[in-house]
């Protein structure tokens, strides 16, 4: 049997390494492509068996480098976080935009490799917000952006427009694809400009008083195994080929103002707490529905809050305090 192979664009990022891991356990040769924004010295990337490209993935001429005929590739190049798509939009849509209409050209047409495109429930929280679409939330809604010059949505319209390209390239050039729309994935090694692990230092660092935005708003947060374990089925299932799937962990939808509390607690400690409201445009509620995963795939999270955060909590303090 030939040894099926991965192509991982961005697989030096935080759902990427994981995934990584995942796919070499599973018997894949496993190369990655990365311009190592986070950084290039990642003993976590190094201890793991795979080749390793850095490149300019917004740049096409990075591609001639990269050879066609794998089994699978995975699209997850992209700027993440509240904190950078706010101050850096411009930067937010050229990287989400050009790295994967780079990747689309880059393909031949009729090749036999089955593409996975990374998306986000951004994409539809405009329509959460203006009351057009329920939560928990299916694939079927339509998308929105509410405000077109707010900053923070573009990070949500560049997946939209990925989305798109990846659906109708494929038609025009005959390969197979997956869409996955992740919701709140969170974990170890994510860097510190997502709310689970920003908590989480402020707390080691012991603040006081603690300010806590958006109190309450409500997330279903996804523990990054679990989604790894999605993006693994949605990939070996055929049911789901030209499909968009969302993946996350609907088993508990949580208030953010408890969320700090259970941070807290895990830190043992004890402070005043300010809470703040949200920034703008900030949906108040996300939870994915996730039937089309569950009937489809098997799939069901098993990672609880609880001890996804305990587990994330001493990651940090173990890799994170003192750099």
């Amino acid at each position: 049997m030939t040894q099926p192979t991965a192509l991982v664009l961005g697989g030096a990022g935080f759902i990427g390494l994981h995934l990584c891991r995942r796919l070499i356990d599973d018997g894949f040769a496993v190369t990655v492509v990365d311009d190592f924004s986070r950084g290039r010295d990642d003993p976590h990337l190094a201890a793991l068996r795979m080749d390793v490209i850095q490149a300019d993935l917004t740049d096409p001429a990075s591609y001639r480098a990269i050879p066609h005929g794998w089994t699978h590739v995975y699209q997850l190049v992209a700027v993440v976080g509240v904190r950078y798509f706010e101050n850096e939009p411009a930067r937010t849509l050229r990287v989400n935009t050009l790295s994967v209409m780079h990747m689309l050209d880059w393909l031949e047409p009729g090749e036999d490799t089955k593409v996975f495109f990374a998306s986000t429930s951004e994409t539809y929280a405009g329509g959460v917000t203006a009351g057009v679409v329920p939560v928990p939330t299916p694939e079927t809604v339509p998308l929105m952006v509410e405000d077109i010059t707010a900053p923070r949505f573009a990070y949500g319209i560049s997946k939209m427009l990925g989305e798109a390209a990846v659906v109708h390239t494929a038609t025009a050039k005959g390969f197979p694809y997956v869409i996955a729309r992740f919701h709140n994935v969170y974990g170890p090694r994510m860097g510190a400009a997502h709310v689970i692990p920003e908590l989480s230092l402020r707390a080691m660092r012991r603040e006081n008083p603690f300010v806590v935005y958006g109190t309450d708003q409500y997330r279903a947060f996804c523990y990054v195994d679990d989604a790894v374990e999605a993006i693994t089925r949605v990939m070996s299932t055929e049911d789901l080929i030209g499909e968009i799937v969302h993946v996350g962990n609907d088993t508990e939808h949580t208030r953010i103002g408890d969320l700090a509390d259970l941070v807290l607690d895990v830190a043992g400690f004890a402070p005043e707490r300010v809470d703040k409201p949200a920034p703008p445009g900030s949906v108040a509620r996300r939870c994915p529905d996730l039937t089309k995963l569950r009937d489809r795939t098997g799939y069901e999270p098993k990672i609880a809050l609880a001890e996804g955060v305990q587990r994330t909590f001493e990651w940090y303090r173990e890799h994170w305090v003192g750099r």
